[in-house]
Protein backbone atom coordinates (compact mmCIF):
# COMPACT_ATOMS: atom_id res chain seq x y z
CA UNK A 1 0.00 0.00 0.00
CA UNK A 2 1.22 3.16 -0.99
CA UNK A 3 1.90 5.61 2.35
CA UNK A 4 0.68 9.42 1.53
CA UNK A 5 1.66 11.96 4.18
CA UNK A 6 0.25 14.82 4.61
CA UNK A 7 -1.02 15.80 1.07
CA UNK A 8 -2.28 19.45 0.50
CA UNK A 9 -6.35 19.51 0.02
CA UNK A 10 -6.08 20.46 -3.44
CA UNK A 11 -4.44 17.30 -4.31
CA UNK A 12 -7.00 15.21 -2.42
CA UNK A 13 -9.67 14.12 -5.61
CA UNK A 14 -6.80 12.96 -7.70
CA UNK A 15 -5.16 10.65 -4.35
CA UNK A 16 -8.59 9.57 -3.33
CA UNK A 17 -10.12 8.67 -7.26
CA UNK A 18 -10.91 5.10 -7.50
CA UNK A 19 -9.55 2.81 -10.02
CA UNK A 20 -10.98 3.96 -13.40
CA UNK A 21 -14.04 1.64 -14.71
CA UNK A 22 -13.58 1.03 -18.74
CA UNK A 23 -17.29 1.00 -19.14
CA UNK A 24 -17.52 2.29 -22.43
CA UNK A 25 -15.18 -0.83 -23.84
CA UNK A 26 -17.68 -2.94 -22.60
CA UNK A 27 -20.90 -1.38 -23.01
CA UNK A 28 -21.40 -2.63 -26.52
CA UNK A 29 -20.91 -6.23 -26.05
CA UNK A 30 -23.69 -6.12 -22.96
CA UNK A 31 -26.11 -4.10 -25.00
CA UNK A 32 -25.77 -6.99 -28.20
CA UNK A 33 -26.49 -9.41 -24.69
CA UNK A 34 -29.43 -7.52 -23.45
CA UNK A 35 -31.24 -7.55 -27.33
CA UNK A 36 -30.57 -11.10 -27.92
CA UNK A 37 -32.35 -11.72 -25.03
CA UNK A 38 -35.05 -9.03 -25.91
CA UNK A 39 -35.63 -10.57 -29.16
CA UNK A 40 -35.00 -14.42 -28.35
CA UNK A 41 -35.92 -14.97 -24.94
CA UNK A 42 -35.85 -18.48 -23.08
CA UNK A 43 -33.74 -19.70 -26.28
CA UNK A 44 -31.01 -16.67 -26.02
CA UNK A 45 -30.90 -17.46 -21.84
CA UNK A 46 -30.28 -20.75 -22.58
CA UNK A 47 -27.73 -20.50 -25.18
CA UNK A 48 -25.88 -17.40 -23.17
CA UNK A 49 -26.31 -19.80 -19.82
CA UNK A 50 -24.13 -22.62 -21.58
CA UNK A 51 -21.64 -19.88 -22.97
CA UNK A 52 -20.83 -18.08 -20.12
CA UNK A 53 -21.58 -20.45 -17.00
CA UNK A 54 -20.92 -23.54 -18.62
CA UNK A 55 -23.93 -24.99 -17.65
CA UNK A 56 -27.00 -26.80 -19.81
CA UNK A 57 -30.36 -25.63 -18.32
CA UNK A 58 -34.03 -27.22 -19.49
CA UNK A 59 -35.62 -25.79 -17.10
CA UNK A 60 -35.08 -22.64 -15.28
CA UNK A 61 -37.10 -22.19 -11.74
CA UNK A 62 -35.96 -24.33 -9.14
CA UNK A 63 -38.11 -26.82 -8.35
CA UNK A 64 -39.57 -27.68 -4.51
CA UNK A 65 -37.15 -30.61 -4.58
CA UNK A 66 -34.33 -28.98 -5.34
CA UNK A 67 -35.14 -26.55 -2.18
CA UNK A 68 -35.48 -29.83 -0.10
CA UNK A 69 -32.10 -30.93 -1.08
CA UNK A 70 -30.43 -27.49 -0.34
CA UNK A 71 -32.21 -27.92 2.90
CA UNK A 72 -30.97 -31.27 3.71
CA UNK A 73 -27.14 -30.32 2.47
CA UNK A 74 -26.83 -27.06 4.52
CA UNK A 75 -25.22 -28.27 8.16
CA UNK A 76 -27.35 -26.70 11.26
CA UNK A 77 -24.90 -24.17 12.69
CA UNK A 78 -25.54 -22.64 9.18
CA UNK A 79 -29.35 -22.75 9.44
CA UNK A 80 -28.71 -21.02 13.09
CA UNK A 81 -26.44 -18.24 11.73
CA UNK A 82 -28.49 -17.45 9.04
CA UNK A 83 -32.10 -17.48 11.66
CA UNK A 84 -30.04 -15.02 13.47
CA UNK A 85 -29.45 -12.80 10.64
CA UNK A 86 -32.89 -12.71 9.31
CA UNK A 87 -34.23 -12.15 13.11
CA UNK A 88 -31.29 -8.93 13.49
CA UNK A 89 -32.39 -7.80 9.27
CA UNK A 90 -35.98 -8.13 9.97
CA UNK A 91 -35.80 -6.31 13.38
CA UNK A 92 -34.35 -3.35 11.95
CA UNK A 93 -35.87 -2.93 8.88
CA UNK A 94 -39.40 -3.37 10.66
CA UNK A 95 -38.32 -0.52 11.96
CA UNK A 96 -38.10 2.01 8.84
CA UNK A 97 -41.71 1.63 8.01
CA UNK A 98 -42.80 4.56 7.09
CA UNK A 99 -45.40 6.15 9.04
CA UNK A 100 -48.77 7.66 7.82
CA UNK A 101 -48.91 11.48 7.25
CA UNK A 102 -51.69 13.44 7.06
CA UNK A 103 -52.10 17.35 8.04
CA UNK A 104 -54.52 20.51 7.31
CA UNK A 105 -51.86 22.54 5.56
CA UNK A 106 -54.27 25.58 5.11
CA UNK A 107 -57.71 25.53 6.82
CA UNK A 108 -59.54 23.43 4.55
CA UNK A 109 -56.81 21.89 2.60
CA UNK A 110 -56.32 17.95 3.80
CA UNK A 111 -53.02 16.43 2.28
CA UNK A 112 -51.63 12.97 3.18
CA UNK A 113 -48.70 10.77 2.07
CA UNK A 114 -49.49 6.96 1.35
CA UNK A 115 -46.54 4.23 0.90
CA UNK A 116 -47.01 1.79 -1.84
CA UNK A 117 -44.98 -1.36 -2.30
CA UNK A 118 -43.36 -1.58 -5.41
CA UNK A 119 -45.66 -4.30 -7.75
CA UNK A 120 -42.44 -6.64 -8.85
CA UNK A 121 -39.40 -6.79 -7.88
CA UNK A 122 -35.88 -8.57 -8.96
CA UNK A 123 -32.89 -9.38 -6.86
CA UNK A 124 -29.99 -10.39 -8.58
CA UNK A 125 -27.84 -12.44 -6.31
CA UNK A 126 -23.88 -13.18 -7.59
CA UNK A 127 -22.99 -17.09 -7.17
CA UNK A 128 -19.79 -17.45 -9.20
CA UNK A 129 -16.65 -17.45 -6.96
CA UNK A 130 -18.38 -16.52 -3.86
CA UNK A 131 -21.81 -17.35 -3.63
CA UNK A 132 -23.23 -13.83 -2.17
CA UNK A 133 -26.67 -15.97 0.15
CA UNK A 134 -26.42 -13.13 2.81
CA UNK A 135 -27.64 -10.77 -0.18
CA UNK A 136 -30.70 -12.80 -0.41
CA UNK A 137 -31.59 -11.74 2.99
CA UNK A 138 -30.31 -8.00 2.78
CA UNK A 139 -32.34 -7.74 -0.42
CA UNK A 140 -35.62 -10.38 0.07
CA UNK A 141 -36.28 -9.40 4.02
CA UNK A 142 -36.81 -5.64 3.12
CA UNK A 143 -38.96 -6.49 -0.30
CA UNK A 144 -41.20 -8.91 2.05
CA UNK A 145 -41.80 -6.17 4.69
CA UNK A 146 -42.46 -3.91 1.95
CA UNK A 147 -45.27 -6.10 0.69
CA UNK A 148 -44.08 -6.59 -2.83
CA UNK A 149 -46.80 -8.82 -4.79
CA UNK A 150 -44.08 -10.68 -6.52
CA UNK A 151 -40.14 -11.08 -5.56
CA UNK A 152 -38.22 -13.19 -7.90
CA UNK A 153 -34.26 -14.31 -7.43
CA UNK A 154 -31.71 -14.85 -10.29
CA UNK A 155 -28.30 -16.28 -9.31
CA UNK A 156 -26.24 -18.25 -11.74
CA UNK A 157 -25.95 -21.25 -11.73
CA UNK A 158 -22.63 -24.20 -11.29
CA UNK A 159 -21.44 -25.95 -14.39
CA UNK A 160 -23.51 -28.78 -12.61
CA UNK A 161 -27.00 -27.03 -13.22
CA UNK A 162 -26.86 -26.41 -9.05
CA UNK A 163 -27.28 -23.35 -7.02
CA UNK A 164 -25.03 -23.21 -3.93
CA UNK A 165 -27.58 -24.32 -1.17
CA UNK A 166 -27.40 -21.46 1.18
CA UNK A 167 -28.72 -19.68 -1.33
CA UNK A 168 -31.86 -21.38 -1.92
CA UNK A 169 -32.20 -22.40 2.22
CA UNK A 170 -31.89 -18.27 2.83
CA UNK A 171 -34.61 -17.64 0.24
CA UNK A 172 -37.00 -20.00 1.40
CA UNK A 173 -36.27 -19.44 5.06
CA UNK A 174 -37.90 -15.64 4.20
CA UNK A 175 -40.71 -17.08 1.74
CA UNK A 176 -39.21 -16.43 -1.52
CA UNK A 177 -39.54 -19.56 -3.94
CA UNK A 178 -39.72 -18.23 -7.18
CA UNK A 179 -35.76 -18.76 -7.95
CA UNK A 180 -34.53 -18.79 -11.88
CA UNK A 181 -30.93 -20.47 -12.40
CA UNK A 182 -29.64 -17.78 -14.67
CA UNK A 183 -26.69 -15.12 -13.39
CA UNK A 184 -24.93 -12.53 -15.79
CA UNK A 185 -26.37 -10.08 -18.03
CA UNK A 186 -28.35 -12.68 -19.14
CA UNK A 187 -30.13 -12.55 -16.14
CA UNK A 188 -30.55 -8.80 -16.11
CA UNK A 189 -31.91 -8.62 -19.24
CA UNK A 190 -34.69 -11.42 -18.56
CA UNK A 191 -35.72 -9.74 -15.77
CA UNK A 192 -36.20 -6.34 -17.27
CA UNK A 193 -37.60 -7.45 -20.68
CA UNK A 194 -39.45 -11.21 -19.82
CA UNK A 195 -39.08 -14.19 -21.13
CA UNK A 196 -41.29 -17.00 -21.93
CA UNK A 197 -40.27 -18.53 -18.49
CA UNK A 198 -38.86 -15.16 -16.23
CA UNK A 199 -41.24 -12.57 -15.88
CA UNK A 200 -40.46 -8.55 -16.42
CA UNK A 201 -40.27 -6.78 -12.79
CA UNK A 202 -40.33 -3.34 -12.44
CA UNK A 203 -37.49 -2.87 -10.53
CA UNK A 204 -34.51 -4.66 -9.97
CA UNK A 205 -31.62 -5.10 -6.84
CA UNK A 206 -28.16 -6.95 -5.94
CA UNK A 207 -24.73 -6.45 -6.59
CA UNK A 208 -22.79 -8.27 -9.98
CA UNK A 209 -19.56 -7.81 -11.84
CA UNK A 210 -19.00 -5.32 -13.85
CA UNK A 211 -20.78 -6.43 -17.01
CA UNK A 212 -23.90 -7.33 -14.48
CA UNK A 213 -23.41 -3.80 -13.38
CA UNK A 214 -22.92 -2.04 -17.19
CA UNK A 215 -26.38 -3.84 -18.30
CA UNK A 216 -28.36 -2.57 -14.81
CA UNK A 217 -27.30 1.10 -15.81
CA UNK A 218 -28.59 0.27 -19.36
CA UNK A 219 -32.05 -0.96 -18.61
CA UNK A 220 -32.45 1.52 -15.98
CA UNK A 221 -32.14 3.62 -19.06
CA UNK A 222 -34.76 1.74 -20.72
CA UNK A 223 -37.69 2.70 -17.87
CA UNK A 224 -36.66 -0.47 -15.29
CA UNK A 225 -35.60 0.89 -12.10
CA UNK A 226 -32.50 -0.02 -10.10
CA UNK A 227 -31.60 -0.16 -6.69
CA UNK A 228 -28.52 2.31 -6.80
CA UNK A 229 -25.31 2.73 -9.21
CA UNK A 230 -22.63 0.92 -8.01
CA UNK A 231 -18.59 0.34 -8.52
CA UNK A 232 -16.61 -2.15 -7.44
CA UNK A 233 -16.64 -2.97 -3.19
CA UNK A 234 -14.64 -0.26 -1.14
CA UNK A 235 -14.04 0.07 2.45
CA UNK A 236 -11.84 3.11 4.96
CA UNK A 237 -10.57 2.79 7.97
CA UNK A 238 -9.57 5.40 10.42
CA UNK A 239 -7.71 4.51 12.92
CA UNK A 240 -5.86 6.06 15.78
CA UNK A 241 -2.71 4.97 18.54
CA UNK A 242 -6.06 3.11 20.44
CA UNK A 243 -6.82 0.78 17.37
CA UNK A 244 -5.32 -2.70 17.44
CA UNK A 245 -3.84 -3.05 14.01
CA UNK A 246 -4.15 -6.73 13.82
CA UNK A 247 -8.30 -5.96 13.86
CA UNK A 248 -7.12 -2.76 11.23
CA UNK A 249 -5.43 -5.20 9.25
CA UNK A 250 -7.99 -8.13 9.15
CA UNK A 251 -10.55 -5.16 8.26
CA UNK A 252 -8.67 -3.77 5.26
CA UNK A 253 -7.94 -7.67 4.01
CA UNK A 254 -11.87 -8.28 4.45
CA UNK A 255 -12.82 -6.14 2.07
CA UNK A 256 -9.85 -6.56 -0.71
CA UNK A 257 -10.69 -10.17 -1.01
CA UNK A 258 -13.59 -9.40 -2.72
CA UNK A 259 -12.47 -8.80 -6.01
CA UNK A 260 -9.16 -7.26 -7.43
CA UNK A 261 -10.65 -3.70 -8.27
CA UNK A 262 -11.79 -3.63 -4.89
CA UNK A 263 -10.21 -0.58 -2.91
CA UNK A 264 -9.04 -0.20 0.94
CA UNK A 265 -7.95 3.60 2.55
CA UNK A 266 -6.25 3.91 5.63
CA UNK A 267 -6.58 6.74 7.01
CA UNK A 268 -5.05 7.99 10.58
CA UNK A 269 -3.13 10.65 13.02
CA UNK A 270 -0.29 8.71 14.24
CA UNK A 271 2.26 7.68 11.75
CA UNK A 272 3.38 4.86 14.46
CA UNK A 273 0.90 2.87 13.87
CA UNK A 274 1.44 2.11 10.28
CA UNK A 275 3.88 -0.10 10.45
CA UNK A 276 2.30 -2.56 12.96
CA UNK A 277 -0.60 -2.64 10.53
CA UNK A 278 1.27 -3.24 7.03
CA UNK A 279 3.57 -5.96 9.14
CA UNK A 280 0.01 -7.61 10.20
CA UNK A 281 -1.20 -7.13 6.98
CA UNK A 282 1.27 -9.10 5.51
CA UNK A 283 1.00 -12.09 8.17
CA UNK A 284 -2.74 -12.65 7.78
CA UNK A 285 -2.59 -12.06 4.11
CA UNK A 286 0.06 -15.28 3.66
CA UNK A 287 -2.79 -17.34 4.77
CA UNK A 288 -5.71 -16.20 2.96
CA UNK A 289 -6.94 -18.33 0.45
CA UNK A 290 -8.21 -15.59 -1.81
CA UNK A 291 -4.43 -14.04 -1.69
CA UNK A 292 -4.09 -13.20 -5.10
CA UNK A 293 -7.24 -11.46 -5.61
CA UNK A 294 -6.71 -9.27 -2.04
CA UNK A 295 -2.98 -8.65 -3.02
CA UNK A 296 -4.06 -7.11 -6.43
CA UNK A 297 -6.39 -4.84 -4.88
CA UNK A 298 -3.96 -3.69 -2.42
CA UNK A 299 -1.41 -2.57 -4.93
CA UNK A 300 -4.43 0.07 -5.95
CA UNK A 301 -5.37 0.93 -1.75
CA UNK A 302 -3.52 3.52 0.09
CA UNK A 303 -2.58 4.74 3.39
CA UNK A 304 -3.14 8.58 4.28
CA UNK A 305 -1.44 10.33 7.44
CA UNK A 306 -2.60 13.47 8.33
CA UNK A 307 -2.42 16.08 11.42
CA UNK A 308 -5.66 15.84 13.53
CA UNK A 309 -9.07 14.74 13.65
CA UNK A 310 -10.89 17.36 11.65
CA UNK A 311 -8.59 16.63 8.73
CA UNK A 312 -8.81 13.30 8.98
CA UNK A 313 -13.13 13.09 8.77
CA UNK A 314 -13.02 15.89 6.43
CA UNK A 315 -10.89 13.23 4.05
CA UNK A 316 -13.64 10.84 4.42
CA UNK A 317 -16.50 12.64 3.58
CA UNK A 318 -14.59 13.91 0.15
CA UNK A 319 -13.95 10.41 -0.34
CA UNK A 320 -17.31 8.95 0.21
CA UNK A 321 -16.84 5.26 1.04
CA UNK A 322 -19.11 2.45 0.91
CA UNK A 323 -17.68 0.88 4.25
CA UNK A 324 -16.40 3.39 6.68
CA UNK A 325 -14.99 1.77 10.32
CA UNK A 326 -13.93 4.40 12.77
CA UNK A 327 -11.42 2.50 15.07
CA UNK A 328 -10.01 5.50 17.66
CA UNK A 329 -10.32 7.28 20.65
CA UNK A 330 -13.89 8.96 20.70
CA UNK A 331 -15.01 6.95 17.65
CA UNK A 332 -18.95 8.09 18.39
CA UNK A 333 -18.13 11.73 18.29
CA UNK A 334 -15.89 11.21 15.35
CA UNK A 335 -18.52 9.46 13.77
CA UNK A 336 -20.70 12.52 14.23
CA UNK A 337 -19.01 14.65 11.48
CA UNK A 338 -20.14 11.74 9.13
CA UNK A 339 -22.35 13.00 6.42
CA UNK A 340 -20.86 10.71 3.30
CA UNK A 341 -20.96 7.12 3.65
CA UNK A 342 -22.97 3.72 2.94
CA UNK A 343 -22.21 2.30 6.23
CA UNK A 344 -20.42 3.14 9.08
CA UNK A 345 -18.66 0.71 11.66
CA UNK A 346 -17.80 2.47 15.12
CA UNK A 347 -15.16 1.52 17.48
CA UNK A 348 -12.62 -1.72 18.03
CA UNK A 349 -15.40 -4.56 18.27
CA UNK A 350 -17.32 -2.90 14.84
CA UNK A 351 -15.84 -5.05 11.84
CA UNK A 352 -17.41 -4.64 8.58
CA UNK A 353 -18.27 -8.52 8.48
CA UNK A 354 -20.67 -7.87 11.18
CA UNK A 355 -23.05 -5.65 8.63
CA UNK A 356 -22.15 -7.71 5.64
CA UNK A 357 -24.06 -10.52 7.25
CA UNK A 358 -26.26 -10.46 10.57
CA UNK A 359 -25.54 -6.66 12.67
CA UNK A 360 -29.03 -6.21 11.19
CA UNK A 361 -28.28 -3.04 8.38
CA UNK A 362 -28.35 -3.65 4.76
CA UNK A 363 -25.54 -4.55 3.60
CA UNK A 364 -26.54 -3.00 -0.36
CA UNK A 365 -24.57 0.26 -0.46
CA UNK A 366 -24.04 2.58 -2.73
CA UNK A 367 -19.66 2.50 -4.03
CA UNK A 368 -17.73 4.95 -6.15
CA UNK A 369 -18.22 8.05 -4.49
CA UNK A 370 -22.05 7.43 -4.58
CA UNK A 371 -22.71 7.74 -0.69
CA UNK A 372 -22.09 11.73 -1.56
CA UNK A 373 -26.00 11.68 -3.07
CA UNK A 374 -27.23 7.91 -2.35
CA UNK A 375 -27.93 5.92 0.69
CA UNK A 376 -27.90 2.16 0.80
CA UNK A 377 -31.12 -0.08 0.32
CA UNK A 378 -33.86 0.01 2.83
CA UNK A 379 -37.90 -0.66 3.56
CA UNK A 380 -37.87 3.20 0.83
CA UNK A 381 -36.35 1.30 -1.95
CA UNK A 382 -39.32 -0.78 -2.24
CA UNK A 383 -42.07 1.42 -1.99
CA UNK A 384 -43.28 4.46 -3.63
CA UNK A 385 -44.70 7.55 -2.22
CA UNK A 386 -47.85 8.55 -3.67
CA UNK A 387 -49.34 12.00 -2.08
CA UNK A 388 -53.40 12.84 -1.81
CA UNK A 389 -55.18 16.35 -1.76
CA UNK A 390 -58.73 17.36 -1.09
CA UNK A 391 -60.18 20.89 -0.93
CA UNK A 392 -63.41 21.86 0.74
CA UNK A 393 -65.43 24.93 -0.87
CA UNK A 394 -63.83 26.90 1.84
CA UNK A 395 -60.32 25.44 1.28
CA UNK A 396 -60.72 26.30 -2.24
CA UNK A 397 -61.80 29.91 -1.65
CA UNK A 398 -58.97 30.22 0.91
CA UNK A 399 -56.27 28.58 -1.43
CA UNK A 400 -57.37 30.03 -5.09
CA UNK A 401 -56.13 33.80 -4.88
CA UNK A 402 -52.68 32.39 -4.63
CA UNK A 403 -52.86 29.37 -6.84
CA UNK A 404 -54.42 32.19 -9.75
CA UNK A 405 -51.94 34.65 -9.05
CA UNK A 406 -48.92 32.32 -9.40
CA UNK A 407 -50.62 30.82 -12.81
CA UNK A 408 -50.89 34.34 -13.76
CA UNK A 409 -47.05 35.08 -13.61
CA UNK A 410 -46.36 31.61 -14.78
CA UNK A 411 -48.43 32.59 -17.98
CA UNK A 412 -50.70 29.16 -17.90
CA UNK A 413 -54.05 30.38 -18.41
CA UNK A 414 -55.31 26.96 -18.32
CA UNK A 415 -53.90 26.91 -14.47
CA UNK A 416 -55.43 29.46 -13.54
CA UNK A 417 -58.63 28.80 -15.10
CA UNK A 418 -58.70 25.59 -13.58
CA UNK A 419 -59.65 27.44 -10.48
CA UNK A 420 -61.77 30.86 -11.48
CA UNK A 421 -64.24 28.26 -12.99
CA UNK A 422 -64.53 26.83 -9.39
CA UNK A 423 -64.88 30.29 -8.26
CA UNK A 424 -67.33 31.13 -10.67
CA UNK A 425 -69.50 28.31 -10.23
CA UNK A 426 -69.76 28.83 -6.57
CA UNK A 427 -70.27 32.25 -6.76
CA UNK A 428 -73.47 31.72 -8.88
CA UNK A 429 -74.64 28.70 -6.75
CA UNK A 430 -74.42 31.36 -3.45
CA UNK A 431 -76.71 33.80 -5.23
Amino acid sequence: MQIITDPPKNKWPELLARPLLNSDALEDSVKKILEEVRQEGDRAVRSLTKRFDGADIPIFRVTPDEFDQADARLSSDTKKAIATAIENITRFHKAQMPAKIRIETTPGVQCWQKSVPVHSVGLYVPGGSAPLFSTVLMLGIPARLAGCERIIVCTPPGKDAAIHPAILYSAKAIGITEVYKVGGVQAIAAMAYGTETIPAVNKIFGPGNQYVTIAKQIVSRQGVAIDLPAGPSEVLVVADETAIPSFVASDLLAQAEHGPDSQVILITTHPEIVEPILSELKTQLAALPRRNIAEKSLSGSKVFIVRDNQTMMDMVNEYAPEHLIIAARNAETLAELVVNAGSVFIGNYSPESAGDYASGTNHTLPTYGYAKVFGGVSIDSFMKKITFQELSEFGLRNLGPAVMNMAAVEELEGHRNAVKIRFDYLSKKQS
